[in-house]
């Protein structure tokens, strides 16, 4: 291998969603340093099977909004004339 091309490889500590944490091996920061997670298995929904709908910011309305025009007039199951 070639000197002083590869990044320097550590103990982290990686802290979950619900405080618990551990100790891998990692080239992120330095020594020591910690990351604190978003999302990990134990609140994924991928991983706990408990789905949550958010519409942030208004995302459903504002696509409603934008296509209310195209398609049938009425929407899906209006009745015919």
């Amino acid at each position: 291998m070639k000197k002083d091309i590869h990044p320097d490889y550590h103990e982290i500590t990686v802290i979950m969603t619900d405080g618990s944490s551990f100790k891998t091996r990692s080239t992120y920061g330095k020594p020591g340093d910690s990351i604190r997670l978003d999302i990990d298995p134990k609140s994924h929904p991928a991983w706990t099977g408990v789905q949550r709908l958010m519409d942030t910011g208004g995302q459903v309305a504002k696509f409603n909004k934008r296509f209310a025009g195209l398609g049938l007039k009425g929407g899906p199951g209006a009745a015919k004339k």
